[in-house]
């Protein structure tokens, strides 16, 4: 993990939140208070995000100090502990909000892939995140489906060639968007090509394609395409994949399912921090 963003995410963050100081703590609680909390959860779901959590008692004071009593991936039900904290009680306080916004979303994320993963069981599909992530959070998102079973697609534009329709018609054409990718790629660099139509399926494969995104195929067109291809490329499923469709979808023989939605629509999941007596 890059622990420099990491810092500079958090610190922003904190920005955003405090700014020049927590006006309610500092006001109702003394400075010398010392105090114990719990993290602990109001539904069930799959943790991930503690690295980031940590961050944000560390630089609101050193001397906060947490107990993890839950890893990362770890699945957890209702009302169950997550971590402990103790520290000065105004120091608790000012970045409870902050370490609360990045856990919910991170575990919300790791929760809904480890569902699509846990639906999908038994075939030989895996679930894959895509870059529909929140801007500053895809390091921290994509580690999230990780923790979720889930696994990752490219991470940005620099890492991975996926020739998509604009593409196709900028270049003028399929094969000719291909040739000019292999011309500029270096050999260990794979080529993806989206299709929407099994029309565009054997162009696809004359032109040496290694991975091919079935863009909003039905589970017919899937089966086509898995039997046409018969191992010689990757086939991944995209476009729209829900839960009550992804079991379907796995069973067409496809070897990934993307899915935009573990990180552009995973619910927060319900977490506290409470004091002490």
């Amino acid at each position: 993990m890059d622990h420099a963003g990491l810092a500079e995410l958090v610190k922003r963050a904190l920005a955003e939140d405090v700014g020049p100081g927590d006006i309610t703590s500092l006001a109702c609680v003394g400075a010398d208070v010392q105090a114990r909390a719990i993290l602990v959860t109001r539904q069930a779901g799959v943790l991930s995000g503690m690295a980031v959590a940590r961050e944000v008692f560390r630089q609101v004071s050193p001397a906060i100090s947490v107990h993890e009593l839950k890893s990362e991936g770890e699945a957890f039900e209702a009302g169950e502990r997550l971590a402990e904290m103790s520290g000065p009680a105004r120091d608790l306080l000012t970045a409870e909000r902050v370490a609360l916004n990045f856990l919910q979303r991170l575990c919300g994320v790791a929760t809904l892939t480890r569902r699509y993963v846990e639906t999908v069981a038994g075939t030989s599909a895996r679930i894959v995140d895509t870059r529909k992530t929140t801007p500053g959070l895809r390091m921290w998102e994509k580690a999230a489906v990780r923790a979720g079973g889930g696994g990752n697609h490219r991470f940005g534009l620099y890492d991975g060639i996926l020739i998509k329709d604009n593409h196709l018609r900028a270049a003028g054409g399929l094969t000719a968007a291909v040739q000019a990718a292999r011309a500029a790629g270096h050999h260990l660099l794979k080529i993806e090509v989206e299709i929407d139509s099994l029309d565009q399926l054997e162009e696809a494969l004359a032109a040496g394609a290694e991975a091919i995104l079935l863009d909003n195929m039905t589970p017919e067109q899937m089966r086509e395409a898995v039997q046409r291809v018969a191992g010689s490329a990757l086939l991944e499923a995209s476009g729209g994949l829900s839960l009550e469709r992804v079991k379907e979808v796995a069973s067409t023989g496809v070897d990934l399912i993307s899915v935009g939605k573990l990180t552009h629509s995973a619910p927060a999941v319900d977490l506290s921090l409470e004091f002490e007596a």
